[in-house]
């Protein structure tokens, strides 16, 4: 990871890098989809790739035009267009999308993504990566409310062992300082990197998913709530990490 630039928050991925980055998707994506369907086989787990740039209308009002970058606008056929600062948005779309248009598609479902996403940080020293453009990990696992799974407790434990395994550094689960409006419960998966404990990933328990799903049962039919699991992992964050844990132990 280099800072090439003379603006802070930007940074060039070495081809060491990318690789550590690529590897880590694999071992990701693979170790939570083992645990999900650990909790329950019926899981469907699928990867998605959205557009980088997303419609205003679908970003959080939370988000201001000091926290995100703007498309400018240079006619009145143009959309009020944002580089999306998280992936969320785009893998509702997504989910909303299957769980309409293809009968045999039910929950629990689970879409990832793993991409960029942008942000207006304030200039910060790299070391502390509240990068301007980042990549993000994220997994959006919808499921009916009235479950008697806890799918968020079940999940703790596994991907703060997967990422203390990605990173090669202590690993600690931590109430998050901030819980988001949309959350009932948000954990952070912290690792120690001799310099600080820092948050490499949050695993919360939304209730933001914009609709309700038709389910076809014995008793019936009938609209169920859904709420959705989030697995959100910063990707630089863990790259970061692992180049500091290959420091320690040089």
């Amino acid at each position: 990871m280099l800072s090439l630039y003379e603006a802070n928050g930007l940074v060039h991925w070495t081809e060491r890098d990318i690789r550590v980055r690529e590897s880590a998707i694999t071992h990701l994506a693979a170790e939570i989809s083992s645990a999900l369907k650990a909790t329950n086989p019926a899981w469907d787990i699928r990867r998605v790739e959205a557009p980088l740039l997303v419609p205003r209308a679908l970003i959080s009002d939370a988000y201001t035009e000091q926290d995100v970058f703007v498309q400018q606008r240079l006619g009145d056929h143009d959309h009020d267009l944002v580089m999306r600062p998280e992936t969320t948005p785009s893998t509702y779309i997504y989910i909303s999308h299957l769980l309409a248009s293809h009968a045999k598609v039910r929950l629990p479902l689970c879409v990832w993504q793993a991409g960029k996403s942008f942000r207006r940080e304030q200039d910060q020293a790299t070391k502390h990566m509240r990068l301007k453009e980042f990549w993000q990990m994220e997994f959006q696992c919808a499921y009916a409310a009235d479950t008697a799974n806890d799918y968020h407790a079940a999940i703790l434990e596994p991907v703060r062992h997967m990422l203390a395994a990605v990173t090669r550094l202590p690993t600690r689960i931590v109430p998050s300082d901030r819980l988001p409006a949309y959350s009932e419960v948000t954990m952070d998966v912290e690792v120690d990197n001799s310099d600080k404990w820092m948050e490499v990933a949050s695993i919360s328990r939304r209730t933001d998913f914009p609709s309700v799903v038709t389910v076809n049962g014995k008793a019936g039919t009938r609209e169920v709530p859904v709420k959705v699991l989030e697995i959100a992992i910063g990707l630089d964050r863990c790259v970061y990490n692992w180049s500091q844990a290959d420091a320690l132990t040089a």
